[in-house]
C-alpha cells in the first residue's frame, strides 16, 4: 500500500490540519477494517469534547448507516456535539436534499459531506455549491483499487457496499467543477488497517484537482502522517488510533513539524 514518500512538503507554509474523525451509527461511535465489521468505539459527544481539548483542528462526524438504513442524520448528535466544540464541524451521511443541508448547518455544522446522494445526481452538488457556497461543501470519496477504471481506483457508496462505475480521478474533477470545495478522500482499501495512508491515491487526485484534501484510510502510527501531506494532503483525518488513546493530536502535530510542516499549536 505505502510507496515512496516525497522528499519536499506539497503545501510549504500552510498549516495542516488533524482531524479525528468519528463514524457514528444507532449513537454510538464505531470502527472497523476496510469499512466492515464495526466495533464499538464510545460516546460521540464525549469523544468530541475530549479532541476539542486534545487540540484537534476540526472534527469530521459521519452517521455511516444514515444511507444504507435510509434514513437521515441523527440531528440530536449533531447539535449536542456541536454545543460542546468550538472548532469547525464536519457532518455526512444521509445527506440527499439542499434542505438536509440547511438543516445541518441549523443544528450547529459548519461544513457538510456529501457522497451516495451526488453520485446518484450530480447536480446536488451545484445546487448546494450555490445555495450555501464551496466552503460549506464536502465531497467524500469511499475509493476502492480497481481494474476496471483509467486511474486504477473506482468510486463506491452506500458506505463502501456499492460499487459504482465512477473513476476516482474523473469524478473528484467533475465534481471540483460543480462545485465542490473540498474533498474527503477515503481509501477503502487502507481503512482500519493501520498500515499507513494510500499514498498513491493521493497524490493521483493531488494532480487532478486545486482545492483542499483531506487524505482518510490507514493510519496506524505517528509516523504515518507526514507522508500524506507530502504527497499532496492539506489535512490528515483518523479515527481508531485517537479513539484508544495510542496516538495524540499533540504527538502527531510535533512529528509533522518535525518534519517541516506548519501546524497549529495544540
Amino acid at each position: 500500500m505505502l510507496t515512496s514518500v516525497i522528499e519536499q512538503p506539497a503545501h510549504t507554509g500552510l498549516c495542516v490540519r488533524v482531524i479525528p474523525c468519528l463514524d457514528v451509527s444507532a449513537g454510538r461511535v464505531v470502527k472497523g477494517v476496510n469499512f466492515e465489521n464495526l466495533r464499538d468505539q464510545g460516546d460521540p459527544v464525549s469523544l468530541a469534547s475530549r479532541y476539542f481539548h486534545d487540540g484537534a483542528d476540526e472534527l469530521t462526524f459521519l452517521d455511516v448507516s444514515a444511507t444504507v438504513e435510509d434514513r437521515e442524520t441523527m440531528y440530536d448528535v449533531v447539535e449536542r456535539t456541536a454545543e460542546q466544540v468550538f472548532i469547525p464541524l464536519t457532518v455526512g451521511g444521509g445527506v440527499r436534499t439542499v434542505a438536509d443541508v440547511a438543516r445541518l448547518l441549523s443544528a450547529g455544522a459548519d461544513k457538510v459531506s456529501v457522497n451516495s446522494a451526488a453520485v446518484t445526481r450530480p447536480d446536488l452538488l451545484r445546487e448546494i455549491s450555490d445555495r450555501y457556497g464551496n466552503q460549506v461543501l464536502v465531497l467524500s470519496l469511499d475509493v476502492k483499487r480497481t481494474s476496471r477504471h483509467p486511474s486504477g481506483f473506482g468510486v463506491t457508496s452506500h458506505g463502501g457496499r456499492v460499487e459504482t462505475e465512477l473513476d476516482a480521478r474523473e469524478w473528484a474533477t467533475r465534481a471540483v467543477s460543480l462545485g465542490v470545495g473540498e474533498l474527503l478522500v477515503n481509501s477503502i482499501d487502507a481503512d482500519g488497517t493501520r498500515q499507513g495512508f494510500d499514498l498513491e491515491l493521493i497524490r493521483l487526485i493531488r494532480d487532478a484537482v486545486d482545492v483542499p484534501l483531506i487524505a482518510s484510510g490507514g493510519a496506524g502510527s505517528v509516523g504515518d502522517f507526514a507522508p500524506a501531506v507530502m504527497s499532496g494532503a492539506d489535512a490528515v483525518l483518523a479515527a481508531s488510533i485517537f479513539h484508544s488513546g495510542e496516538v495524540s493530536i499533540a504527538a502527531v502535530k510535533q512529528d509533522m513539524a518535525a518534519h517541516g510542516l506548519s501546524v497549529r499549536n495544540s
